[in-house]
Parts: C-alpha cells; sequence; structure tokens
C-alpha cells in the first residue's frame, strides 16, 4: 500500500512540473503572450482604428521588447505585430530578435512585482509611467494616443501564466 501510495504521489508531481508554467518573460512565456494578444480585439481591431500599427518604419511590423528590471543580464523579448486581414496580429512571440527603432518600436521595463501589479489591474499605464514602475522608450505620443490597448497588453502580462520565481535564462 506504501508503494501504491508513493507511485501515485511521484506521479502527481512529475505531471505537475511537465504543467508548469514558463518562467515569465522567457521565450516560451513570450509565445503565450503572442497568442493572448491575437485573442484581445482591443488590441487587434483598436490599434489598426488608431494607425499604431502601421508605423512600422516599411518592414511589415512593430517590435515591442521588454524585460524584467530585477533580473540583471537577463534576456529581453519580443512580440512583433502585423497588420493582416484588417487587424493587428501578433506575429512572432520570442527572445528579442530585431534592432530597434525608436520612432516605431518599443522597449518596456519594470521589477517583477510592477509587472504582476499591473498585470493585475492595480493601475494603468499612465500611473506606472508617472511613477517609473514602468520604464519606457519609444514613441510617446504614439503610445499616450493609445492608452486604452496599452493598458490591456499591460492586463495580457497577468492573463498568461508565468513562473516568476526565477529569471529567464539566456
Amino acid at each position: 500500500m506504501k508503494r501504491l501510495i508513493a507511485t501515485g504521489a511521484a506521479s502527481l508531481l512529475c505531471a505537475s512540473l511537465a504543467h508548469a508554467a514558463p518562467v515569465m518573460m522567457s521565450g516560451e512565456w513570450a509565445q503565450g503572450m503572442c497568442q493572448a494578444w491575437n485573442s484581445e480585439p482591443v488590441l487587434t481591431d483598436k490599434l489598426v482604428e488608431s494607425g499604431w500599427v502601421k508605423n512600422d518604419k516599411g518592414r511589415g511590423f512593430k517590435a515591442m521588447q521588454i524585460y524584467r528590471a530585477d533580473c540583471n543580464g537577463s534576456p529581453r523579448i519580443e512580440l512583433r505585430v502585423s497588420e493582416k486581414d484588417g487587424k493587428a496580429i501578433c506575429v512572432y512571440g520570442g527572445k528579442a530578435e530585431s534592432k530597434l527603432d525608436s520612432a516605431a518600436d518599443y522597449l518596456m521595463w519594470a521589477e517583477t512585482a510592477r509587472w504582476q501589479e499591473m498585470g493585475k489591474g492595480e493601475y494603468g499605464p499612465m500611473r506606472a509611467m508617472f511613477f517609473q514602475r514602468l520604464r519606457f522608450d519609444g514613441p510617446m505620443g504614439e503610445a499616450m494616443g493609445n492608452m486604452g490597448p496599452f493598458e490591456s497588453f499591460l492586463l495580457l502580462v497577468g492573463k498568461v501564466p508565468g513562473d516568476t520565481a526565477s529569471c529567464p535564462g539566456k
């Protein structure tokens, strides 16, 4: 009986480890963010209506790179968004690869606890930037004109499961 219980416990432990959330802001986690983006009408629709997605410097995509500021030396992740069939669609989520153009692209960073707070909706992008809880580089006027979608993006961080106990590896 003890052997049966031990075997069952070991099986449960293995199953739970196999289904553990990826490390927040790892390449795997970025793939989940990309999928979540494509399921969020505020992002897919409003960013076309406002013209945001068209400011791509002729590359065919806008890039957003994000990272956890308290994870020194951890790589950035990147989301690329393109207009497809009248929607702003995330076409790539993974490790950062693009050279950013600050007139079109975005770089955002915050401490892990701040990402979690924003992901829970405790405050939006205006407050986060004002109190420098979220640091930002990119076209500020464009971002300010898209606060609703920007807030929806930050809420995705709370919707995509991510392990915060460790930092993303290189």
